[in-house]
């Protein structure tokens, strides 16, 4: 007889005979009987195991967490966690763990972190890390879905993407290299073989930030598409948001409920998303007064993570915030021929205060115009020779975008801090375990 998850155990009759193995999450006993709480990937059930089972003082006198199997009936019973419990007739116990659990105690943030590597059991971590796998699911279905080809892009690079600043820098046989900001440049390569790709990868920023929504390493969804602007591209971010936010009400809904998590939300993510001009964002939070209640904002200043919150408090589904000055985005961004100050650009904005979660926009595609940029933004011209090849040997009009896997799991599930959609955060002061 095989193992029946734990999960399914509503589906099966009553009086069933079924097997089920997992890791003990509560137990208590009153001498001749014990009530052990098991748990597996997808749930828990109580089992009851009686004085005279083979094995009774070993499973009774089991520390929590200990690898357990049993064998037993199942009894239907709407109180019992997951609706049935299993009355055992025998079983195991295959993995007995020490004592005392180190996190049974302290819930402390940074103990927790500490034994990130224990703690990926708890039951909202488990949770999150259910709906992620989900969402990566999502993503690979929807581009798959909308005729785009899976790439891969290298990890050591020899030239910034997104700044000098945010780069982790390293030895690699004794040239400079860094670890990548982003796929982009290398999936531009690709388009003019496959037009249309993506990946998901690790990206890495070594940002000075200790808010809730950055990790040094971070999970990106990347996508670029030949003979697109930018119009075409945000229909692609809209079509890839909305089925990311429908598979996860579809898929998760005890999840969304054990978060306190509306699942109307969600389903108000649906396409076309609200747009917002840069200069307009300026004027409701300059009308509100500044985040820090001193200087107002200026056309040209940048609107960063505390702006974004309050401005996206205001908002229940995504929006796109466009026409940001040219000198806050890469040089690599179109310019806007009806106002070449301002960006072919766009961020899309998570409401409930979480905002950006996708950055993209129309790519420069003409050799002359970037080399012009490189030089604007004071780079180093040679840094970006194969980069700039790509224009001078047919080239055409393109466009693309990154998505923050973890950020957009963070809003889904309404999470206060990034670090919990992830297993083994990296962030400015952890890289343990």
């Amino acid at each position: 007889m095989g193992y029946t998850r734990i999960s399914d155990l509503k589906d099966s009759p009553t009086d069933a005979l079924v097997r089920v193995r997992g890791w003990i999450y509560r137990t208590r006993s009153s001498g001749k009987i014990a009530f052990i709480i098991l748990r597996d990937a997808d749930g828990i059930v109580q089992t009851v195991v009686r004085s005279g089972t083979p094995d009774f003082e070993e499973l009774k006198n089991a520390p929590i967490e200990s690898a357990v199997e049993v064998a037993g009936l199942v009894k239907l019973d709407e109180r019992a966690p997951g609706g049935c419990e299993i009355q055992v007739e025998s079983g195991k116990v295959t993995g007995l763990a020490a004592t005392p659990f180190p996190i049974t105690e302290d819930l402390s943030t940074e103990h927790t972190l500490n034994f990130r590597h224990l703690w990926l059991r708890s039951k909202d971590l488990n949770a999150a890390l259910r709906v992620r796998s989900t969402v990566f699911g999502a993503i690979h279905e929807y581009f798959r879905s909308q005729h785009f080809y899976e790439v891969q892009g290298p990890s050591f690079v020899n030239a910034a993407c997104e700044g000098g600043s945010t780069l982790f820098e390293l030895d690699y046989f004794g040239e400079k290299a860094y670890l990548t900001q982003s796929a982009q440049f290398y999936l531009e390569a690709l388009i003019m073989s496959l037009e249309r790709v993506y990946t998901i990868a690790p990206s890495f920023r070594a940002e000075q930030s200790r808010t809730r929504r950055h990790l040094t390493e971070f999970w990106h969804a990347e996508a670029e598409a030949a003979w697109c602007d930018l119009e075409g591209i945000i229909k692609v971010i809209e079509g890839l948001v909305s089925h990311i936010a429908s598979e996860v009400v579809e898929k998760h809904p005890e999840e969304l409920k054990s978060f306190n998590r509306d699942p109307e939300s969600l389903r108000k993510v649906k396409p076309p998303f609200k747009r917002l001009h840069y200069l307009d964002a300026i004027r409701m939070l300059n009308d509100e007064g500044s985040v820090d209640g001193d200087m107002k904002l200026q056309d040209g200043d940048d609107i960063g993570e505390a702006e974004e919150r309050k401005l996206m408090m205001k908002y229940e589904a995504p929006v796109f915030l466009y026409g940001f000055p040219l000198k806050l985005k890469g040089f690599y961004h179109m310019p806007d021929p009806k106002d070449p100050e301002r960006a072919l650009s766009t961020d899309l904005l998570a409401p409930e205060g979480y905002g950006e979660i996708v950055g993209g926009g129309q790519r420069v595609h003409d050799a002359a115009m970037i080399l012009e940029q490189i030089e604007r933004f004071g780079h180093n011209e040679k840094d970006y020779e194969w980069y700039v090849d790509l224009r001078r040997y047919g080239t055409v009009p393109h466009a693309g975008f990154g998505l923050g896997v973890d950020r957009v799991i963070a809003w889904m599930l309404g999470l206060e801090h990034i670090r919990d959609t992830i297993p083994f955060p990296r962030t400015m002061n952890r890289i343990y375990p």
